[in-house]
């Protein structure tokens, strides 16, 4: 687990921010709530902005520096700001304003946000979930946030967020994993995925494979960055066939597994592709370019 982000510091940061790529209109209507929050907040007042921001707030990307992308980092571990909209950042800003000192109180209002929420405020909710008081007491929310069929939503919690690597459960990682791979999600863009791999992960992404097989269907090349490390006499036949077929990303992908794998046979099998050895040792084989790789062919 990280350790709790100081809210006061995240909260400068995001105005920072804001303050440097919002128009004047945007910043005086920010300047007004932000008064009005202060002197006498009031929940309905609060609820009535955090809705309202789409009016008077673009959705444009953040153009950030090197260096607010470094303090982003210091901020918060795994804290990828360059994937939010001026939007989101102007409402996870005036999220931080919410009272906090009476944890059920706090957890009862996010219910509340997330019970009223349209999409948009829903991807934003979940975007902040790194920032946010009581992470620990938010895991459920995120857990049931996963199960849902809305690309958007899920990618808010899936990709480019370190909550989930930090404060999810086995089960609901594994559950996030399997439905990333199902609606075919890059996976690459899951934070620091690797240190959550699993024995019952890699067992869940066999059986999908297999199921896809059955199918006549093709199998998401990156599902093997979680089976490598668990490789064995069992499941090797697996990789095998991924290895020996005739699509060269996916023998990519798995040559890549059987580079994280301890069991003899795989490496074995490596060992008869030198200069897939090549790539991987030079940078240019990773989960990141079979997922970028793949992204490309589904765009073809």
């Amino acid at each position: 687990m990280t350790s709790q982000v100081d809210l006061l510091q995240a909260s400068h940061f995001l105005k920072e921010v804001v303050a440097g790529q919002a128009e004047k209109k945007e910043l005086d209507w920010l300047g007004q709530q932000e008064d009005k929050l202060r002197n006498s907040f009031q929940l309905s007042s609060f609820y009535i902005t955090f809705s309202s921001a789409s009016r008077f707030t673009r959705k444009d990307s953040l153009l950030l520096s090197e260096a607010q992308l470094k303090k982003a980092g210091r901020i918060r571990t795994g804290f990828q700001l360059q994937h939010w909209s001026l939007l989101e950042c102007v409402r996870i800003y005036l999220l931080l304003m919410l009272p906090h000192q009476d944890k059920e109180e706090y957890i009862a209002t996010m219910q509340r946000l997330h019970e009223t929420a349209d999409m948009d405020e829903q991807v934003t909710l979940y975007k902040a979930l790194p920032l946010l008081p009581y992470p620990e007491e938010m895991s459920a929310r995120a857990a049931e946030g996963i199960r849902t069929n809305i690309t958007d939503v899920f990618d808010a919690i899936a990709l480019n967020n370190p909550y989930p690597t930090d404060y999810l459960n086995q089960q609901a990682w594994n559950q996030m994993i399997l439905k990333a791979v199902f609606m075919q999600r890059p996976l690459f863009k899951i934070f620091k995925a690797e240190e959550r791999a699993n024995l019952e992960l890699a067992g869940m992404l066999i059986d999908f494979a297999h199921e896809r097989w059955a199918a006549n269907r093709k199998v998401l090349p990156e599902l093997w960055r979680f089976v490598g490390p668990f490789l064995n006499e069992n499941n090797f036949a697996d990789i095998e066939k991924v290895i020996s077929g005739n699509d060269v990303l996916e023998r990519d992908a798995g040559l890549l597994a059987c580079a994280t794998s301890q069991f003899p046979k795989a490496q074995q099998l490596l060992n008869e592709y030198p200069e897939v050895i090549d790539r991987i040792e030079n940078g240019k084989l990773n989960w990141m370019t079979i997922g970028l790789r793949f992204e490309d062919e589904l765009r073809k």
